[in-house]
């Protein structure tokens, strides 16, 4: 079993829950419920009474206690891969996301401390975004999967195109935190127009803030939609698992599986690679290539 990316993959779904609480703060107005830091209400953080645990400051303390526990996680998550990774990339990157959850918890500690200022509220909320994405990158390139991966598509028009989505989608995230964080949520209070019109008759910073982010979903609506369509016959080029663009069973594939394991030495190297197609299966579901 892999449990390093089983781990990963446990880091990845806690920093859900640490996002998800998050939000929860932010939505209850929350933020301010425990007004010192790092301590809460002058007790340690992992002491303070459950018997205050009420109102705003459940949401608070609730998401400082998910934030240390994730902080901790991922001090365990870097250490590991630096001992176990054998690509220079993915040890890095682990050590990445130890320096970015560091740095969110800091913003998150400024962020009380000076009376969650936008700017900085924005920035907690941004990177806390990316931290996400570092931990997702993790728990897939130590997956299996990608690791056993023979022939992986090699396309610079969807890699691209990829690339300007997520760009797009990152950049939406900004303008939903800056629309929040500045209280522009109903700055426009109808949908889809803006004040009856297509484009707002009237202005200011918080309608335009709305609306920017507005433009922005149709944007990063039309960008995904994009990249869907162009990637779909790139993955059927790449493999279904050993499946040609016909449909067919590719036993080319399997072979070329089989030696990549013999090569890292998974396999024995006399190993048959006739042994690893189960040709019962391959015959009530496939049609076999000759």
């Amino acid at each position: 079993m892999n449990w390093h990316h089983r781990y990963a993959t446990f880091v990845m779904g806690c920093t859900v829950l640490l996002i998800a609480a998050g939000g929860m703060v932010t939505s209850t107005g929350s933020g301010l419920s425990v007004p010192d830091w790092p301590t809460s209400y002058g007790w340690n953080m992992f002491t303070f009474p459950l018997k205050h645990w009420v109102g705003g400051i459940r949401y608070e303390h609730s998401h400082r206690l998910i934030a240390s526990t994730v902080g901790f996680l991922t001090i365990i998550l870097a250490i590991w891969t630096w001992r176990v990774e054998p690509r220079r990339w993915v040890r890095r990157l682990g050590f990445t996301a130890l320096g970015a959850v560091i740095l969110q918890g800091l913003l998150g500690g400024i962020t009380v401390l000076l009376f969650l200022p936008p700017a900085v509220s924005i920035g907690h909320a941004g990177l806390a975004q990316l931290f996400f994405c570092m931990t997702v990158t993790m728990a897939v390139v130590t997956s299996p999967r990608w690791r056993n991966t023979v022939d992986p598509v090699d396309d610079p028009t969807l890699r691209k195109l990829a690339a300007a989505t997520t760009a797009l989608i990152y950049l939406q995230i900004i303008l939903g935190a800056t629309m929040r964080h500045n209280g522009a949520g109903l700055a426009i209070p109808d949908f889809p127009l803006a004040f009856g019109r297509l484009i707002p008759p009237v202005w200011n910073a918080q309608v335009g803030i709305h609306f920017a982010h507005r433009v922005g979903a149709l944007c990063v609506s039309i960008a995904i939609l994009a990249t869907a369509v162009k990637q779909s016959p790139a993955l059927v080029a790449s493999g279904l698992p050993y499946i040609d663009p016909q449909g067919r069973l590719d036993v080319g594939d399997i072979y070329k599986q089989v030696q990549l394991w013999q090569a890292q030495g998974q396999v024995a190297r006399d190993a048959d690679p006739k042994t690893f197609v189960d040709l019962t299966f391959v015959k009530g579901h496939f049609n076999v290539p000759s």
